[in-house]
This record gives structure tokens, C-alpha cells and sequence, in this order.
């Protein structure tokens, strides 16, 4: 049976609709608010009941067939990097180096580099002990030392894989990884810097500062020497970003290449960074690392669950054609990048989850990228940042993260909005102008 485009629209906004009135009124998990989605939208196109389960089933097992295990040792990399104090070797070698004046520079450098294998709210509550320290111990405002430790994190989580946003867009849209992880890197860094420099001058207005006792690292993890706590980090980034460019080589040293390619996968790097992560920490107790590895999969495991269902309300809108409804009806092609950023944009504010809006944008854009002119390599990869920049704003009440930094800080929620949400709208947009920027000249 065909459908209108006006018919179709109105099935997506409604099963859009669903999703952030039960994950933001009723808090209800994402998981099941996709799932309910899926059967709104599913049954809405006409789908038999059995089609709309056994398209779910598909796209649900297609997304976790692609990101299951990278998810998995992600975020048991984050974990043991956290318990070994790795983390705090990092920020402590940084923080040194730089002058007191330059402490806020130190903290945003900090999450940039944490953040890269750790979720920005885990990175933050590890390093927020650290970071009230430096503000103690400098004077300067916690508002400005926090919007940059925490704009530094979220720059890298809501661009580059392992983060299961990009991860799980990446694998929708067919992007390689290694490819997204250093592009992504470029246009991160613009992102850390306009979050810095907006918190200085926001913050600087400010008067909150710290008056509790003085963080230090302890005994065992000043022991901990730079280079080990670095290696878990840069090695998988590494031999994934090689990987990404190794295909001109393939005819000249296959053997190489072959070895290469191997440990480039990003299952086999990030399994490589687990490995150099248990080197940190020095005469594992019985049971201490058997429990630390089952928190890594089990905490794993709620993230995988909403990436699957995601996959699978993706499917049940290709299922919908909704991509050649708006080519048809549409001038897409004018929008190009914008589209994919306001979308995801739009969810984002809507329902806080940087998570869970690139996914449903992606799920989304999929079938548009035709009628959008980025149906190529590059113009997959500039959609998937797109969508990265776009799941920055607005960080607000309604997200998890904006809620960590107000707790962890000690900061007031006008002085949260003002502030760390600004800076997430200024984020955004300036990761769109970057990714425009590359998309004319790469």
C-alpha cells in the first residue's frame, strides 16, 4: 500500500514523539521507548505484526553483529583505565606542565585525552576530585575549570568511535572507523577550544570557588609511570588510524599489510589496549580483575540494548521507504550536511540522550543520503560528524551528563545554563562549520 509523504512524516514524528515523551516525562529506558516506537511506525506503514518483529530482529542483530564486541571492550578499557589510575597519571603529567594560569587549558586537555576511550560522564566523575584541587589551588572560579574539563569530554564522545554514538552512526551509515576517529580528532579539537574559551569568559563573571581539602593521587598511582598509563589510549588509536590507510599498500607488502590490517580492526586494537591496561596496576588481587572485567560487560551491556534497538528502528524505517518519499517530494540536496546536524540537533534538545538521538538519526538518514548528495566515502563520513555535532546541543535539564557536572562541581543550575549549556550550542555549530569546511576540501 503507498503511502503520502504527509502520512509518513506524521508516522516518524509520532514515533520520534514517543520516544522523548517516555525517556523525558516517564523516564522510561530508551530500550523500550524505541521498541514501542518501532510498533507505532511499524504498524503504521501497514506491516503484518510478525513483518514488524522479524524486521526488528534483523536490525536489531545487524547493528550488534557490527558494534557488540567493540562496545564490550570499549568500555572495559574505560573501566580498567579508571581503577589503574591511568587517568590521573594523564591529568596530573598535563596539569604539571602547564602554569597556573593555564590550568583550565590543562583540564580541557585532560578530557580531551580521557575522554577518548572513557564515556564523558564516567571520565568526569573520575577526574572531578582532580579538578576541584587545581581550582582550590589556583583560585580560579569551579565554574570555569568544570565547563572545561567537561566540554573537553564531550567534544571527543560526541564525535569519535568508541563512543557508542558514533560507533553505532558509523556502522548504520557504513563509515570506517579509523577514518572517523582521525577526522574526528581534527574537528573535535576546534570544538575543546571554543568550550574552553567560552567558559573563561562566561565563568570569569562567576563566584563560586572551592574550599575543601586538596585532591592527591595516591602512593600506587603516582608509582604509575606516564607511559604505561598512556599506551591503552594511543596504541588502538593508532593502529586503527594506520589500518585506515593502509589499502595503497596491499600490492607492495601483502604480508605487512595483511598483519597489519589485522591488528588495525578495531576489535583486535581495542582488545590490544585491554591488554597494555592491565599492565598499570601491579599484583592483581584474586578475583579484583575477574570482577572489574564482568562490571566492564555487564555495564556494556545496557549500552548494547539501546544500540540494538536502534539498529532496529532503523530497519523498520527502511522498511517505510521514507527515503524516497523525500527525495521525491523534497529539495534535499540543498540541505546537504545541514540536514543530518539540525535532525539530530532537534533530538538531542528534545531528549537530552547524545546517545540516542545520533542513532535515531542515523536510522533516519540513511535511506536520504542520495537525495542528500552523500551517498559517497566522504560524504557518509561528514554525515555521521554531522550528526555528532548536532547531538552536542543543547545539553540541558533533561541530560544526564548536564546533571554530573552540576553535582560533581557544586555549580547552580543558572549558572549551568548560562555557562556549560552555551558553550554546548557554541560546541555545535562550530563542529558544523568545520565539518563544511573539510567536506569542500578533502
Amino acid at each position: 500500500m503507498a503511502h503520502s509523504l504527509t502520512y509518513i512524516l506524521t508516522l516518524l514524528a509520532a514515533g520520534i514523539g514517543l520516544i522523548v515523551l517516555l525517556t523525558t516525562k516517564y523516564k522510561a529506558p530508551a530500550f523500550f521507548a524505541l521498541f514501542l516506537a518501532c510498533l507505532v511506525v511499524g504498524l503504521g506503514i501497514g506491516l503484518p505484526l510478525s513483518g514488524v518483529i522479524t524486521t526488528m530482529k534483523d536490525g536489531f542483530g545487524n547493528i550488534l553483529k557490527s558494534l557488540g564486541l567493540i562496545i564490550v571492550l570499549g568500555t572495559t578499557l574505560g573501566l580498567l583505565l579508571e581503577y589503574t589510575g591511568s587517568t590521573t597519571v594523564m591529568a596530573t603529567y598535563l596539569i604539571k606542565k602547564l602554569s597556573n594560569k593555564h590550568a583550565p587549558w590543562a583540564m580541557s586537555l585532560t578530557g580531551f585525552i580521557v575522554g577518548l576511550p572513557i564515556f564523558c560522564d564516567s571520565g568526569y566523575i573520575v577526574l572531578s576530585g582532580l579538578n576541584r584541587s587545581m581550582a582550590r589551588r589556583t583560585g580560579i572560579p569551579i565554574t570555569i575549570m568544570s565547563v572545561s574539563l567537561a566540554t573537553g569530554l564531550y567534544a571527543v564522545h560526541c564525535l569519535i568511535p568508541p563512543h557508542p554514538g558514533a560507533s553505532a552512526a558509523a556502522a548504520t551509515i557504513g563509515v570506517d572507523f579509523g577514518k572517523l576517529i582521525l577526522i574526528g580528532i581534527v574537528v573535535a579539537i576546534p570544538a575543546m577550544i571554543v568550550g574552553n574559551l567560552w567558559a573563561k569568559y562566561a565563568g570569569k563573571k562567576t563566584i563560586e570557588h572551592v574550599t575543601d581539602e586538596v585532591f592527591d593521587i595516591d602512593d600506587e598511582h603516582a608509582r604509575l609511570s606516564l607511559i604505561k598509563a598512556c599506551l591503552p589510549v594511543f596504541v588502538p588509536i593508532v593502529l586503527i588510524g594506520i589500518k585506515s590507510f593502509l589499502t595503497a599498500c596491499a600490492h607492495t607488502y601483502p604480508a605487512l599489510t595483511t598483519f597489519l590490517l589485522t591488528l588495525g580492526d578495531p576489535v583486535m586494537a581495542l582488545l590490544i589496549g585491554v591488554l597494555l591496561a592491565f599492565n598499570c596496576k601491579r599484583g592483581w588481587k584474586k578475583g579484583e580483575l575477574s570482577k572489574l572485567l564482568q562490571e566492564g560487560a555487564e555495564k556494556a551491556g545496557g549500552i548494547l540494548v539501546i544500540i540494538g534497538m536502534g539498529g532496529a528502528f532503523g530497519a523498520i524505517l527502511t522498511s517505510a521507504n521514507i527515503g524516497a518519499h523525500f527525495s521525491q517530494s523534497l529539495a534535499l540536496g540543498s540541505m546537504g550536511i545541514f540536514f543530518p546536524f539540525l535532525l539530530t540537533s532537534v533530538l538531542k534538545t528534545a531528549q537530552g540522550s547524545s546517545t540516542v538521538a545520533i542513532i535515531t538519526a542515523a536510522s533516519i538518514m540513511l535511506p536520504l543520503l542520495p537525495a542528500l548528495g552523500l551517498n559517497t566515502e566522504n560524504g557518509r563520513l561528514f554525515c555521521v560528524l554531522a550528526m555528532g555535532g548536532g547531538s552536542m546541543m543543547i545539553s540541558h535539564a533533561n541530560d544526564a551528563y548536564f546533571w554530573v557536572i552540576a553535582k560533581f562541581s557544586g555549580l547552580e543550575m543558572k549558572t549551568m545554563l548560562k555557562v556549560y549549556s552555551t558553550a554546548t550550542i557554541l560546541m555545535g555549530t562550530t563542529t558544523i562549520i568545520m565539518v563544511y569546511i573539510l567536506s569542500k576540501v578533502l
